[in-house]
């Protein structure tokens, strides 16, 4: 049978593709002969990922909680997608890094408006009950979240306010782990004691956490930012795009999840803590720790009144 002219220049191209690996086009062609057609639910995995979601309570909205969480991973990984797609490129082009924030900004929009989910799609008395089955299990243990930040700006950004002046580039990798902003949710400086829910934190993730910081030290948004042409960086859309990126962090989103926290944790009386046990308000609210990952681009009366407002 003759082989239809509009077919040439594909079957070319696979038998290119297929040659630089040292493969036989004959032998993948038979392949595709007998291969399954795909479908929705095997290309999303649609029954591995809807399986996912185990509750350790008999209380229906726990169900919400879980899933609420997950979603919040995968967006995670999303914009830690875009951001390696940044960050591993040895020169950026203008173009790449406006797209690249564009999309993680969207997605850190995605998860800002979400909230209302948790705040208001709950019942307060199941997730007071539910969350007792949680302890010590704490959101403050997403690994994802930390490597976003560490991606995202220098390193000494994300130390402790009060230990920034005694840390440089030159401090240990492991000196600054020790002192970053959320060491305080679970760490006692003064005599160095850990609570379980940082040494279990660790215990997993503190070798990626190195190796991380490392990576990122010179490649982060803020240094790939730096990189551009000097015109490009005095861009305004351009400046309002990395403005919009840092306080929707660290001010939106963080108040988005204190105000959820907040609505739950003091809906009993007495002093409450999260279920990690650490110290909700001063772990969250950014006047505290004043994460900003661009400095460089607010004014010292915005730095000075940083997460004091809302708009």
């Amino acid at each position: 049978m003759d082989i239809d002219s509009s077919l040439q220049p594909q079957i070319a191209a696979l038998e290119e593709k297929f040659a630089q690996i040292g493969q036989k086009t004959q032998t993948h062609l038979e392949g595709l002969r007998w291969a399954k057609p795909i479908t929705y639910w095997d290309y999303i995995q649609t029954d591995a990922l809807l399986s996912l979601q185990t509750q350790r309570s008999i209380l229906p909205d726990e169900m919400v909680f879980i899933m609420y969480h997950q979603v919040n991973e995968l967006l995670f990984k999303m914009i830690l997608w875009e951001m390696n797609q940044l960050t591993d490129v040895e020169t950026v082009a203008t173009d790449l890094f406006t797209d690249k924030l564009m999309r993680i900004s969207r997605y850190f929009d995605m998860l800002t408006t979400s909230f209302t989910i948790m705040k208001d799609g709950m019942d307060v008395e199941q997730y007071m009950k539910f969350r007792n089955t949680l302890t010590p299990a704490s959101g403050f243990q997403s690994a994802q979240y930390r490597l976003i930040e560490f991606a995202s700006t220098d390193l000494i950004n994300l130390i402790d306010i009060r230990f920034r002046a005694t840390i440089d580039r030159n401090t240990p990798y492991e000196h600054a782990f020790e002192h970053m902003y959320w060491q305080a949710a679970g760490k006692d400086h003064k005599t160095g004691e850990k609570s379980y829910l940082i040494q279990e934190f660790e215990r997993k993730y503190k070798e990626e956490f190195i190796q991380s910081m490392k990576k990122y030290n010179t490649t982060n948004i803020w240094q790939k930012f730096c990189q551009l042409p000097i015109e490009d960086q005095k861009n305004p859309e351009l400046i309002a795009a990395m403005r919009h990126y840092d306080k929707t962090v660290n001010i939106t989103w963080v108040m988005g999840h204190f105000y959820t926290a907040k609505k739950y944790i003091e809906s009993v009386p007495g002093k409450q803590e999260a279920t990690g046990g650490s110290d909700w308000k001063k772990y969250m609210l950014p006047q505290y720790q004043r994460r900003i990952f661009f400095p460089e681009l607010w004014s010292e009366e915005e730095l000075k009144n940083w997460g004091l407002e809302v708009n």
